[in-house]
């Protein structure tokens, strides 16, 4: 199993810097027991500069709070202030490259009443792309994502995570990379922790919200399209459809931009090199380590 921390590797919790090693938390947790928790993945990089910067931190603190707002989480905490404290933990950890992931959660609680506080604790840790840097192969899940009206989908939860456990598993115990969900109508949701986009003739398409988390990471291929002129349009579409692509990608914090070499046993034909889908993956490394990129599709 990886090896997340060691014995001088520090974490913050609710209010103090401490080592990992002599953390507690409470084992009657409504957390622990429910899932009841919402969390965040965050990435900080070494920037062109040689500067350390978390990318879209404001995004992804202020959406922590929505998803704890939104699954009735009691929160105190000021973006900025967790900014800081992030920032100040990377330096302790004499870390740039890192991940990021900051939990709230609930006190002992055994009931289903509503908690007087929450807790907070942010840790980091040295990680790879989640999904590694080779095109990868992607099985459709015998999964679906929730029913959008059984929880709030748009909020970054714990206990919607077993969801994606069970996709990812049985896709790598069936010889495959990554799975592929569906929602509950049969058209294509997301991955088990990335959103999908894929590429036909020079145009991307991508799942509109409402049965998705619509990430941050998405939102930042959205603004990238509009910075490179690339055609992109929201809508509904079956895994039919998507085995008649040109390419495939994934997009999320941990993946960051991983391209697609098939789906089931529908292999994508275009040379990934020569795809706009590649195009948008240099764009996202040079943005989240603020190296200028030339906003153009055309050849330079």
């Amino acid at each position: 199993m990886a090896s997340y921390y060691n014995n001088e590797t520090i974490i913050y919790l609710n209010g103090e810097f401490i080592r990992a090693t002599e953390a507690k938390m409470d084992f009657y947790s409504q957390s622990l027991h429910y899932g009841y928790s919402v969390f965040e993945g965050i990435r900080s990089y070494k920037t062109e500069k040689g500067e350390t910067k978390i990318f879209k931190a404001v995004d992804h603190f202020d959406r922590l709070k929505n998803s704890a707002e939104a699954l009735n989480m009691p929160y105190t905490w000021d973006t900025d202030e967790l900014i800081d404290i992030t920032y100040d933990l990377l330096k302790r950890n004499n870390l740039q490259d890192a991940y990021i992931r900051p939990v709230v959660y609930a006190p002992a609680n055994m009931s289903f009443n509503k908690n007087p506080e929450s807790f907070i604790v942010i840790e980091t840790w040295e990680m790879q792309p989640f999904l590694g840097e080779k095109l990868i192969k992607v099985m459709t899940s015998s999964f679906q994502r929730p029913n959008p009206k059984g929880f709030r989908i748009e909020a970054k939860a714990g206990g919607h995570y077993v969801n994606s456990i069970l996709a990812s598993q049985e896709a790598k115990a069936a010889g495959y990379d990554e799975a592929l969900l569906t929602d509950i109508n049969g058209y294509v949701a997301e991955g088990p922790g990335a959103n999908v986009f894929y590429e036909k003739n020079g145009k991307l398409y991508t799942p509109p919200p409402g049965n998705i988390l619509s990430g941050i990471t998405r939102a930042t291929v959205i603004e990238i399209c509009d910075e490179l002129g690339i055609s992109i349009e929201e809508k509904l579409f079956t895994t039919d459809d998507l085995k008649q692509a040109d390419a495939v990608f994934y997009c999320g914090t941990a993946a960051e931009v991983i391209g697609w070499n098939s789906l089931d046993e529908t292999v994508f034909p275009a040379t990934w090199e020569n795809t706009i889908s590649k195009k948008i993956q240099e764009a996202y490394k040079c943005k989240v380590t603020e190296k200028e990129y030339h906003k153009t599709t055309e050849p330079v």
